[in-house]
C-alpha cells in the first residue's frame, strides 16, 4: 500500500482522500479568503515573480564570483560560467513551468516527484530538504548575513551566530502571521536590491571608465588550460548562486491562478536574474583584475572599494546586509509548504498539516524549521552546507525532468504550459544535473558520500511512516 493515498493529515479525523493525481486540482476558495482550515491565496504575478528572482539574488553573486575565477581564471570562461549556470536555470525553470502548469498542489518538486514516479522519491525529497538543503541553504545565508553585518560592529563569532540566529527567528515570526505580510515583505526587499544592482552596475561601468586598465588578466587568463573537472565545479559555485528559483512553486495554493501565475513568474524571474549576474560580473572584471577577483572574499566591496575608496565597502557591506536578509524572507516562507504538504499526504507527522486558524498558514511547519536552521547555524560552517546543498539536490533536480518525460505520455493529465525546446531542453538539464553530481562524487568522495548517506536515511523512516499508516487506516476500518 502507497502511503500517501490511503491518510492525510484532517483536523476532524481520518479520512480517504483522493489518489495524488485527483488531488491537483485547486481549492476551491475565493481569491482572498479561506476557511479556518484553509491556506489563503494572496501571492500574485508580481509577488511571485520577486520571489523568484529576490530568493535568488542573496548572498553568492557579493562573494562568489571567487570560487569561480579561482578555478576557472579567465575572462572568457568567468563569463561563460555564468551564462551557461543562467542558461541551465532557466531550462530547470521551464521543466517546473509544465509542471506548475499541471500540479496546482502546494509542495513544489515534492509533488512533481510522487506523482512522475512514487511518493517514496518525493519524501527523500522533503527528507533532504529539512535536514541538509533547504534549512542548510537558511543557515547559510543567514551565516553571511551575520558576517556582513559585523563590519559596521565588533562581533565575535559566537556573536555573529547569534545575529544569523535572529533573522531567521524574526523572518519566521512574519511568515508565521501571514503569508501576504511574508509575500509583500519579499516584494519589496526585492525591489530595493534590483534598484541597487541597476546603480551599481551603471556607476560602476561610468566611474570604471576611469580605471587604468580593464579586463586585466595578469598572469591568468589561459581557458585552454581549464580542466572539464574544474569548469563543472566552478558550475556548480555558479548554479549555487542561482539556487532557489524553484521555490515559489512549494506555495501553488497561496498563489493566485498558479497554473498561469507561477509558469510566468519563473521565466520572468530567472532571465531577469541571469541578466542581472552578467551584467554585475562584467562590472567585476571592469574594475578589479583578475588575480583579484579570484583571491578576493568579499568581492562587491572589493569593487567598490576600487571605484570610491573605503566608503564603497560599506555601502556594498550594507547591500549584502540587504540582499540576503530579503533573500532568507523568501525561503523561509517557500519551505514550511512542502513539510505542510507532506503532513497532509500521511508522510510526517499529522500536527505538521495543521494551519493557523487566524492566520492561514502552516505555523507547526514555520516554526519546525526555524528550530532546525538555528541548529545548523550554532554547528555549521558556510563552505560545508555549501558542498551538501548544491550537490544533493541536483540529483533530485534531474529526476523531476526525467519525470516530465513520463507524464507526457500520460493522456489524462491536463497542463496549461508546455517546456519550449521539448524533448531537447528537459534532457539537457536531466543530462547536465547528472554530470554536475557524478564530478561531484569523483571530487569529493567523502562529502558526496556523507550527502548520499543523508538522503538515503530517508527510505527507512519512509517505510516506518508507510507501515504506521497502513495499521493505523486497517484499525480505523475495524472500528
Amino acid at each position: 500500500m502507497i502511503p500517501g493515498n490511503d491518510l492525510c493529515y484532517n483536523p476532524g479525523g481520518v479520512q480517504k482522500p483522493e489518489p495524488l493525481l485527483h488531488r491537483t486540482r485547486e481549492t476551491k476558495t475565493s481569491m482572498d479568503s479561506a476557511t479556518p482550515s484553509q491556506l489563503k491565496r494572496a501571492i500574485t504575478l508580481p509577488h511571485a515573480t520577486a520571489m523568484v528572482a529576490g530568493t535568488i539574488i542573496g548572498a553568492s553573486i557579493f562573494v562568489q564570483p571567487s570560487e569561480i575565477t579561482g578555478r576557472v581564471p579567465s575572462v572568457t570562461g568567468v563569463f561563460l560560467i555564468w551564462l551557461v549556470s543562467g542558461a541551465l536555470t532557466i531550462f530547470g525553470a521551464l521543466v517546473c513551468a509544465e509542471l506548475a502548469s499541471t500540479f496546482t498542489r502546494s509542495g513544489g518538486v515534492y509533488v512533481y516527484l510522487s506523482e512522475a514516479f512514487s511518493p517514496a522519491l518525493g519524501f527523500l525529497w522533503g527528507w533532504a530538504m529539512f535536514w541538509s538543503m533547504h534549512s542548510g541553504i537558511i543557515a547559510a545565508i543567514s551565516a553571511v548575513f551575520g558576517r556582513y553585518a559585523a563590519y559596521f560592529f565588533p562581533l565575535t563569532n559566537g556573536a555573529i551566530k547569534g545575529v544569523a540566529i535572529a533573522a531567521i527567528l524574526l523572518l519566521s515570526a512574519v511568515n508565521y502571521i501571514g503569508v501576504k505580510q511574508g509575500s509583500t515583505l519579499q516584494a519589496l526587499f526585492t525591489a530595493g536590491k534590483l534598484i541597487a544592482i541597476a546603480f551599481i552596475i551603471v556607476f560602476g561601468l561610468t566611474r570604471g571608465a576611469r580605471m587604468p586598465a580593464h579586463f586585466a588578466v595578469g598572469d591568468l587568463g589561459n581557458f585552454g588550460g581549464i580542466s572539464a573537472s574544474s569548469f563543472l565545479l566552478a558550475l556548480v559555485a555558479g548554479l549555487f548562486a542561482y539556487g532557489g528559483w524553484h521555490m515559489v512553486t512549494y506555495s501553488s495554493e497561496e498563489t493566485r491562478d498558479p497554473r498561469t501565475v507561477i509558469p510566468r513568474a519563473l521565466i520572468l524571474g530567472t532571465i531577469l536574474v541571469t541578466v542581472c549576474y552578467l551584467a554585475l560580473n562584467a562590472v567585476y572584471m571592469y574594475v578589479l583584475p583578475l588575480a583579484a577577483v579570484a583571491s578576493s572574499t568579499r568581492i562587491a566591496a572589493d569593487a567598490a572599494d576600487a571605484l570610491v575608496g573605503s566608503g564603497g565597502g560599506a555601502f556594498m557591506s550594507a547591500l549584502v546586509v540587504f540582499s540576503t536578509f530579503g533573500a532568507l524572507s523568501g525561503i523561509i516562507l517557500a519551505g514550511p509548504r512542502v513539510y505542510y504538504a507532506m503532513a497532509r499526504d500521511g508522510l510526517l507527522f499529522r500536527w505538521l498539516g495543521a494551519i493557523h486558524p487566524r492566520f492561514h498558514t502552516p505555523y507547526k511547519a514555520i516554526l519546525l524549521q526555524a528550530v532546525w536552521s538555528c541548529v545548523l547555524v550554532a554547528s555549521g560552517t558556510y563552505r560545508t552546507l555549501f558542498t551538501r546543498v548544491v550537490y544533493t539536490e541536483w540529483i533530485f533536480f534531474g529526476l523531476m525532468a526525467i519525470g516530465l518525460f513520463l507524464l507526457r505520455h500520460r493522456p489524462a493529465i491536463r497542463r496549461s504550459y508546455r517546456i519550449w525546446g521539448y524533448p531537447v531542453t528537459p534532457a539537457l538539464f536531466a543530462i547536465s544535473s547528472f554530470a554536475i553530481v557524478i564530478n561531484q562524487i569523483v571530487s569529493s568522495p567523502l562529502e558526496s558520500m556523507f550527502g548520499l548517506s543523508l538522503v538515503l536515511i530517508g527510505l527507512p523512516a519512509y517505510f516506518l511512516q508507510a507501515r504506521y499508516n497502513q495499521e493505523r487506516s486497517q484499525a480505523s476500518a475495524s472500528h
